[in-house]
């Protein structure tokens, strides 16, 4: 029998879509889909200029389901109480089939261009091509990646810096990447972006088997799989340091393994770090003190940053 889910539906303001985002990400193991629309009203107080963000997140609708849209409106609370000019209705719960789920969001993505290069371009939709375009064919499936998320896309503008030496990276002097170390590697987009951008090799680990076999498949609809070690064998057992590292995570996880990610970063070599919301940067930049980095310029797209550092020699 197919799996029935729940699509849980939040309106909110739309300077609290980030936020929220991050939490329903955290919370449900999967995507979320957000659109952003003009909030039809005579008042607006409380709205962000009259903008409102729909958030939609997932969940299995079974015994877990209450507990889940319970955390959800304590959340919705917290974030009412801490910012009064913000107002949020009760979430709204509705039943579907996995495989409505799988293409509810899809209306949700187009392709779209990264940098002067890369291109994003889900499977099932049409794009016409630049000269110098690196297409990324991407199907996330179950797995969280589509690259059109500000944490994704501010990496892969980071790997696009270093491989084509272009922006901070100019003026630095390095040997062109040999590899790359992806980790939490989702629907795979890092790793076969740093592909078609040239580096040769890429492993890709993950905690969720979904996304690996999700990687897997991408991998081999880009023409990429050759190119690609994707496991979910712990950071810890990954041998070998790496020119490139790049995690698009949580920033507590970064902070955590902070360590264990420096470990695996050769001498020179650049190291990636996003899923940071801007409000929890420090936190991730005192993870990262202690070891022989130096910092270049962060990145930042709305409420989120991206840090990138290059290991002392």
């Amino acid at each position: 029998m197919t799996q029935p889910w729940a699509e849980v539906t939040c309106h909110a303001p739309a300077a609290a879509d980030d936020l929220l985002s991050s939490y329903l990400v955290e919370l449900s193991g999967v995507g979320v889909c957000t659109e952003n629309r003009e909030v039809d009203t005579f008042s607006l107080d409380g709205l962000d200029d009259g903008r409102e963000s729909v958030v939609k997140s997932y969940f299995p609708a079974d015994d877990t389901l209450p507990l889940q849209v319970e955390r959800i409106t304590a959340y919705l609370a917290e974030l009412a109480a801490a910012n009064p000019d913000w107002s949020f209705a009760a979430p709204v719960v509705t039943l579907i089939r996995q495989e409505d789920w799988a293409h509810t969001w899809k209306e949700y993505f187009k392709p779209f261009r990264v940098g002067e290069r890369l291109v994003v371009k889900p499977t099932w939709e049409e794009y016409e091509a630049r000269e110098g375009d690196l297409i990324l064919e991407i199907d996330p499936g179950m797995a969280f990646g589509t690259g059109s998320h500000e944490t994704t896309r501010l990496c892969l503008e980071a790997l696009q810096g270093i491989c084509c030496r272009s922006g901070e990276f100019g003026g630095l002097t390095y040997p062109d990447p040999a590899s790359c170390l992806d980790v939490g590697t989702g629907s795979g987009i890092l790793g076969i972006g740093a592909l078609k951008l040239g580096i040769p090799w890429v492993v890709g680990i993950d905690i969720d088997g979904e996304a690996v076999k999700v990687a897997e498949e991408n991998a081999s609809l880009n023409g990429v799989a050759d190119g690609m070690t994707l496991s979910t064998t712990p950071l810890e057992r990954v041998t070998g340091t790496f020119p490139v590292v790049v995690a698009n995570i949580l920033a507590e996880d970064l902070a955590r393994m902070a360590s264990l990610l420096v470990e695996r970063l050769g001498a020179g070599g650049f190291l990636i770090l996003s899923g940071i919301l801007t409000v929890k940067e420090p936190l991730v930049v005192e993870g990262f003190a202690p070891f022989d980095l130096l910092p270049l310029s962060p990145a930042r797209d709305g409420e989120w940053s991206c840090l990138v550092y290059r290991r002392v020699v």
